[in-house]
């Protein structure tokens, strides 16, 4: 199993993220790896984040290759630097993609637990 597919199985896991509490949508990651395309897709209901592996509509699609994802996974590159740099491509909402890389900032996924619910949270 990828670093890319754990990271958004214990997403799922979470559920609840008080840093989306504002959020309303869903954003769909189309990641390519050479030839193949795995698509997971997060539905995101103020706060509440539904993952699912596969593809469907979305308010924001995210394209990018799965190095660059294995790479935003582990916290060695930054989202919104990827996509100035065009390696990672924008669909749709480009104010809700901007906003994923709150996800890849978080340590609770990293080490597989949650946030504490009345956590301090900026937006």
């Amino acid at each position: 199993m990828s670093a890319t597919d754990a990271f958004f199985e214990q997403l799922s896991r979470i559920g609840q993220d008080p840093r989306f509490r504002k959020v309303q949508g869903s954003v769909r990651f189309d990641i390519r790896d050479h030839d193949q395309v795995r698509q997971w897709l997060l539905t995101i209901d103020h706060g509440q984040i539904r993952v699912s592996p596969g593809g469907g509509a979305a308010t924001s699609v995210l394209t990018l290759s799965s190095e660059v994802a294995e790479a935003m996974v582990r916290g060695e590159m930054n989202g919104l630097s990827a996509m100035l740099r065009g390696e990672i491509l924008v669909d749709g909402d480009l104010g809700l993609a901007l906003r994923m890389g709150r996800l890849f900032h978080t340590p609770a996924i990293a080490r597989g637990t949650r946030q504490p619910s009345g956590a301090e949270v900026t937006e």
